[in-house]
């Protein structure tokens, strides 16, 4: 990330340090919009994710949310966009250069549990890298070596937690592998999943925990489930059925966001 970034982040919406990051998933753009703050495209940004999945807002939006100062990610570029695991690192770089603390991540995803339906939210606990594509590949740096034991940060879980259970929302813990897409799974792969202990299924967030852990970040994520995976029931899997039904969820989250960011104001 250049100096030259920076500077125009700043100068856009000042130097105050950001606490937080927060990455939105497919159909949770609203949620930016509950910032008070400065909007700016990704276009204006050098060097930027591509991020031109439907259902996503490619701004980046810099202010506060429940008194605390948060940097949201309106969209993100997926592997399977352009073949690039590491696409989201120059922003999370930048996110690491206005003094966050943290990184919160959301996604859409297919549950593998008859109890997580669609429209529940899962908090991950821990996940596994399905898809074996790494962004650090190429880190010429001994940092590559990043340890992964409490990649999902057990303070910042409890705290999603608490907040949950303030708001009255439901919020069980599982693990979420990530699938390169952007086909959808087979029902075979899905039992393949299921037997390594996967609870749900999509096409993000891993990448970018791994590079937030190396950026040394603390990074927690929430998905919101919006179908089940293939074979699991007879609901037919669709980017335009995941952007539907990711609103039945965005409510809950944004009220557990909320509540959680104002218990650390």
């Amino acid at each position: 990330m250049s100096d030259d970034l920076l500077s125009l982040v700043q100068s856009r919406a000042g130097t105050d340090p950001v606490r937080f990051g927060l990455i939105l998933g497919s159909g949770l753009g609203h949620l930016a919009q509950a910032v008070d703050g400065v909007a700016i495209p990704y276009a204006d940004l050098p060097g930027f994710p591509h991020a031109a999945v439907s259902g996503h807002n490619p701004n980046l939006v810099i202010g506060t949310l429940e008194g605390v100062r948060v940097a949201v990610f309106g969209a993100r570029e997926h592997y399977y966009e352009r073949g690039n695991p590491a696409a989201m690192r120059p922003a999370l770089t930048l996110l690491k250069a206005l003094g966050a603390e943290a990184l919160i991540a959301t996604n859409a995803a297919g549950s593998l549990r008859a109890d997580i339906r669609p429209g529940d939210l899962m908090l991950l606990g821990d996940h596994i890298n399905f898809s074996g594509l790494n962004p650090l590949i190429g880190e010429p740096t001994d940092a590559r070596f990043v340890p992964m034991t409490a990649a999902h940060d057990p303070d910042l879980r409890a705290g999603l937690r608490a907040a949950a259970e303030a708001e009255g929302i439901a919020l069980p813990e599982g693990t979420y592998a990530w699938y390169s897409g952007p086909s959808f799974e087979t029902p075979a792969e899905i039992r393949a999943i299921r037997i390594l202990g996967g609870d749900a299924v999509g096409m993000s967030t891993v990448p970018e925990v791994i590079l937030a852990r190396f950026l040394g970040l603390k990074v927690a994520a929430i998905s919101t489930i919006t179908n089940m995976a293939a074979g699991m029931s007879d609901e037919n899997i669709s980017h335009e059925h995941t952007k539907a039904m990711a609103p039945l969820g965005a409510a809950k989250l944004e009220r557990i966001l909320r509540r959680f960011l104002a218990n650390h104001d």
